[in-house]
């Protein structure tokens, strides 16, 4: 009887205990299996629908992959791999267009990756920081072999403790090694730059135009080597830079948007947001125009649509088949035409993968006196070309060349050989005629220079031929 009372009390004290707490216990689960920290836990409406889900940023404890999931009540509706461990995590509204529906920023390292409906949508990376100029100098002295590996590792430790700028990942690995593993290292990293990277050690928003619940946020990071980053939330750029060392936002007197800052040097910054400002970068905003998210004040379906509709049903079979034939002879004529331009030399490539050349003829001047510039191109991928000629071939009463051939050197593919000289008409009447381009391989091109009135008129073709 004592021990049922006994248990009787303590059920009723847990029952008033229960009553008077101001906590309802909605779920608990001891094995959810979640492993994070508070800047990596966000509650945002990632659909819109007025619903509102938690979004983890879990570490992955025992070297299982970092993962983003998302939580409706005690259930895990999405689960996908992150490319790292998350340092803190923020949702925001990116543009005013419909459907208004957050993007979800993971930082990790000395990245943000955004996500949109929970999918990668883009990455922005943290410029790099300009090295220390004594620590690039010791490498580059171990780079023409100047300093053994033992002397740069004291110099580099000397370096450490006094200098302003701190040492490169690189140089911190290398101060870690033991003896026997520092010359491989530095033979193995001895040619490569140094790089000096900072990394995101938190991250909040802060409203761009309006104070509003559902206005556009902009991207606030907080980096290791104490500066503060405003990131635009359409283009990703930068919009401002503090080397601050602490900083608070809020009301401050009777201003209600104050941010007030400490730098590095000592000194104290305090920024009131006008009520009017508007953050915008450059001449305009980035992304469609804000009327493509206007609905459109849709007209009254008129007699002539319905029955234009009808027409359309009736005859879809009929309709689809018109337009299938007009694209066969669309089809027909370009084939055609293509054909037409490969036997009349029109086309400036060559038609044939024995042939990987190109050829672009560019005349320049008023004249009586013309500058002709001939682009050549080897268009293949690996095979080069040697031994190419290239001649002019002229009616000398109408023109005089100085150079009418060319001996061209060795073709590398891909690369572009520009190969000029100088036409003289000789003519003083206008009249204009061909100049062929022959080449001892495949190449023929045609080439009209004249003058026509008190200006030139230039036209040039080429084209591509069998050998003869």
């Amino acid at each position: 009887m004592a021990a049922a009372s006994s248990s009787d009390s303590d059920s009723g004290r847990a029952e008033s205990s229960e009553a008077s707490s101001k906590w309802l216990d909605a779920h608990y689960d001891p094995m959810a299996n979640i492993h994070t920290f508070s800047a990596c836990l966000q509650l945002a409406d990632l659909h819109g629908d007025g619903e509102y889900k938690l979004v983890v940023g879990d570490l992955g404890p025992g070297g299982q992959q970092p993962r983003l999931k998302v939580l409706k009540g005690p259930t895990v509706l999405s689960e996908s791999p992150l490319p790292a461990l998350p340092a803190a995590a923020a949702t925001f509204l990116m543009e005013q267009h419909e459907p208004r529906t957050p993007a979800l920023a993971l930082a990790s390292g000395p990245c943000v990756y955004v996500y949109k409906n929970l999918r990668p949508y883009f990455k922005f990376s943290l410029p790099q920081l300009p090295p220390n100029p004594l620590e690039q100098d010791l490498w580059n002295q171990a780079k023409e072999d100047r300093i053994d590996p033992l002397t740069l590792k004291e110099m580099l430790e000397g370096i450490r403790g006094k200098a302003e700028v701190p040492l490169s990942v690189q140089s911190l690995r290398f101060l870690q090694l033991e003896l026997s593993e520092m010359e491989a290292f530095v033979n193995q990293h001895k040619s490569k730059s140094i790089r000096r990277q900072t990394v995101i050690t938190t991250m909040t928003t802060l409203k761009k135009n309006l104070a509003d619940e559902d206005a556009v946020s902009c991207l606030v990071l907080g980096t290791e080597n104490k500066e503060l980053l405003v990131l635009d939330p359409e283009a990703f750029t930068v919009l401002a830079k503090d080397a601050v060392t602490s900083l608070c936002f809020g009301r401050y007197g009777r201003e209600d948007h104050t941010l007030i800052m400490t730098t590095r040097g000592g000194g104290l910054i305090i920024k009131i947001l006008k009520r009017t400002a508007v953050f915008v970068e450059g001449g305009g905003e980035a992304g469609p125009p804000p009327a493509q998210a206007m609905k459109l004040n849709m007209p009254r379906k008129t007699r002539l649509y319905v029955d234009q509709t009808l027409r359309e049903r009736e005859a879809g079979t009929a309709m689809h088949r018109t337009f299938q034939a007009d694209l066969y002879l669309l089809r027909l004529r370009a084939a055609r035409a293509y054909a037409q331009a490969l036997e009349s030399s029109l086309s400036p490539v060559s038609a044939t993968a024995r042939e990987p050349l190109k050829l672009h003829a560019v005349v320049q001047g008023l004249g009586p006196t013309f500058k002709l510039t001939l682009h050549l191109q080897n268009t293949s991928t690996a095979r080069p070309i040697l031994g190419l000629l290239v001649c002019f071939l002229y009616n000398e009463g109408l023109y005089a060349l100085p150079r009418a051939f060319f001996k061209v050197p060795l073709l590398v593919p891909g690369l572009n050989y520009p190969l000029e000289t100088f036409v003289e008409s000789l003519s003083d009447k206008g009249i204009s005629d061909i100049i062929k381009v022959g080449c001892r391989l495949v190449l023929v091109g045609e080439v009209s220079v004249s003058e026509c009135g008190q200006g030139p008129r230039v036209a040039a073709r080429m084209g591509w031929v069998s050998a003869q």
